[in-house]
């Protein structure tokens, strides 16, 4: 006989090895733990801890359900669970296929596709050789629902239904398992484990390869913005964005040297082009895990920063996990397991310039380690800011079982590295007294935000269809929970400066990052240039790309990006305000249509063009050649285009796009109008 009852003001089911428990946590949301052990572990994972909140349990035949504000949870006495909002419509269901189940979330009239002889649990936990379990859970599929977030995935769709979603790290993918479902709730997969989900026409699967629990939250709204908000308030929200950091950042692969820097910088001053931050690419460190300058090519660093800021230019620099076994800092990591190790073969994980293993950045005491490092070395010399770089990590192989960390074995708690990366450096530049703290960081999980991560996506290929892979990536991004995002404008790999088709994608690029959350210029331009020495002290040196400056594409070019640099330095106090709404409320920055259009249907159609802020419509030009588009305006309000003209909402209409430009729309009546109509 299974067991239905109160407890703690929860509900638990238990049969056999199984416990079902259903808890409050934070505003119409509820977690959802299953485990085959005799209790549940302590791991919050990406949700943050919550206060004691009162629901209210009713029981009914052979089910009790618990309902916290708009959402509530019926759990049967055969262990089958449902959800429902505060008007009783059916948001998600556990799938079941047996002989005697019921499905508790249909009608009386649908009843019959859940008898089955397929022997399907909605919970299925496998046991894996050593004691732990390869876990499924299982949902209904609905008619016509449409789901968003995920993170940034490299494909063009931003309404995920009918794709299938690797739950790992990768270069150029960030796995952040919320969910958005246009049917009025949010999931958040609160597992670090490698896995999949699918969100297929005849099911919803999620699957963790490795794992002691099942650990998910759910939550309840009336609209996108009240989901988002309320995932916010249980993931944690990105910290207040330093003003500099809206304007303009230059980068390239790489600035080999002190006055390579410096010569860029003073370059832009006398152009009067506006710069806010300058980057330092990596090897610029004598070795991969010395986490410092080379004095060779660096021979005053403090000296650089001071001129710098004197210009009005931030400096940032990257730092990469990955630790050389000829350093002494090898020696020493190794000796106290502050380093990544493996199940089998040689411990290298990446062969890179080098046999380099990464450390272990869910170890505490690594992080510490490693920031002291680099405190001492960049933080001393007056640097603030930090590109931690190669965060997934990326391994020579992604074989993730050959892996081990210190909280687990990779399959097991693989996808939470970058979120411990970037809170290493977070923590430690807290205990510095810094309250404005911004890292760009080459992926992210479930709470990442909370720590000041800048996720870019990753070394894209320079291409058009890279870039429209982008606009879905970056969206899906905001709506999982990371507001701040940006990509290598013009792409990373495969730009020749010399190339005007390459000219044109740079062109379109450079205006949609202007209506970007960060305005950064990036990339490994070809032709590649030579470093002046092969070796240094027996240490393999990097090559670079050629220039990436906006001048490096010829003058004509130059002046239709300088007028985008212009428009992004006007709209900063727009985009400043659309920050602190991030900070307060978890708002992300790039907006979906139907983010504030939810009753409109075309706002959920329409995945080719996006809000930056409630007042701006950005329509991206994103194919080869392309000189006109459509743009769909939404109903309800009046939009002004960038060059003064009014139109009507609720309309299609085709707007002329030379290669100058990009359709912008502006929200009548909003401050941005002014900033922008001058």
């Amino acid at each position: 006989m299974s067991e239905l009852f109160k407890r703690d003001n929860a509900i638990e089911w238990h049969f056999d090895r199984q416990t079902l428990r259903i808890e409050p946590w934070g505003k119409n949301s509820l977690r959802v733990r299953a485990t085959q052990r005799g209790a549940f572990s302590e791991n919050l994972w990406a949700l943050l801890p919550v206060t004691s909140q009162q629901a209210s349990i009713s029981e009914g035949k052979e089910s009790l359900t618990i309902r916290n504000g708009n959402l509530s949870a019926t759990v049967n006495s055969k262990g089958q669970l449902a959800f429902h909002n505060q008007r009783g419509d059916l948001l998600l269901e556990e799938m079941w296929r047996q002989r005697s189940t019921v499905g508790i979330g249909a009608t009386e009239k649908s009843q019959d596709k859940y008898i089955s002889a397929l022997k399907l649990d909605g919970r299925e936990f496998k046991p894996n050789p050593g004691g732990k379990y390869q876990l499924t859970v299982r949902f209904e599929a609905a008619k016509d629902e449409k789901i968003y977030g995920m993170g940034q995935y490299q494909q063009p769709w931003l309404d995920l239904k009918g794709c299938t979603l690797e739950l790992a790290q990768r270069n150029s993918q960030a796995s952040v398992p919320f969910m958005q479902s246009s049917l009025g709730y949010g999931m958040l997969w609160n597992n670090p484990a490698i896995g999949e989900a699918s969100f297929a026409k005849n099911g919803t699967q999620w699957k963790a390869l490795v794992c002691e629990e099942m650990d998910y939250w759910i939550t309840a709204g009336d609209s996108p913005v009240e989901i988002t908000r309320q995932y916010a308030e249980a993931t944690g929200k990105a910290p207040p964005m330093p003003k500099f950091a809206t304007g303009f950042w230059q980068c390239k692969l790489r600035y080999r040297t002190q006055q390579e820097v410096l010569d860029v910088a003073r370059e832009y001053q006398r152009r009067s082009l506006p710069l806010s931050v300058i980057v330092i690419d990596f090897f610029h460190w004598p070795n991969q895990g010395t986490w410092c300058f080379d004095p060779i090519d660096w021979p005053d660093p403090q000296a650089m920063v001071s001129e710098l800021r004197e210009m009005g230019i931030e400096t940032m620099v990257s730092v990469w996990p990955t630790v050389d076994s000829r350093t002494e800092s090898y020696k020493e990591m190794k000796s106290k397991g502050y380093l990544v190790t493996t199940e089998r073969g040689v411990s290298v994980n990446l062969d890179f310039m080098g046999n380099c293993t990464f450390f272990d950045a869910t170890n505490p005491a690594a992080r510490q380690y490693v920031w002291t490092k680099v405190k001492e070395n960049y933080y001393d010399a007056g640097i603030r800011l930090f590109w931690l770089d190669e965060a997934e990590p990326e391994y020579r192989a992604y074989d993730f079982d050959n892996y081990r960390y210190h909280t687990g074995p990779v399959l097991e708690v693989g996808n939470s590295y970058p979120r411990d990366f970037a809170q290493g450096f977070y923590e430690g530049l807290q205990a510095q007294g810094e309250k404005e703290i911004v890292n760009l960081v080459r992926c992210a999980w479930a709470g990442s935000q909370r720590y000041g991560v800048l996720a870019w996506s990753g070394d894209v290929h320079s291409s058009f269809h890279a870039l429209r892979n982008q606009l879905a990536a970056g969206l899906n991004m905001g709506m999982a929970g990371i507001p701040w995002w940006t990509t290598d404008i013009g792409g990373f790999q495969g730009g020749n400066i010399h190339d005007p088709a390459f000219h044109e994608l740079l062109i379109r690029w450079f205006q949609w990052g202007a209506f970007c959350p960060v305005f950064r210029l990036h990339g490994y331009r070809d032709p590649q240039v030579q470093p002046p020495e092969a070796f240094r002290n027996g240490i393999p040196q990097c090559n670079s790309g050629s220039p990436n400056e906006v001048w490096s594409y010829g003058e004509e070019n130059c002046q239709i990006m300088s007028h985008w640099l212009q428009v992004r330095e006007s709209i900063r106090p727009y985009i400043d305000g659309v920050m602190a709404q991030a900070s307060e409320h978890g708002d992300p920055v790039m907006r979906p249509l139907f983010y504030h259009y939810p009753q409109q249907s075309n706002s959920w159609e329409i995945e080719d063009q996006y809000l930056l802020g409630e007042d701006l419509l950005v329509a991206p030009v994103m194919q080869a050649g392309q000189r006109q588009r459509d743009v769909w305006l939404p109903e309800g309000e009046s939009w002004i285009s960038l060059s003064g003209e009014n139109y009507q909402g609720g309309q299609l209409i085709a707007v002329e796009a030379p290669l100058e430009s990009i359709p912008v729309f502006i929200r009548a009546g909003s401050d941005v109008e002014k900033l922008l109509l001058k």
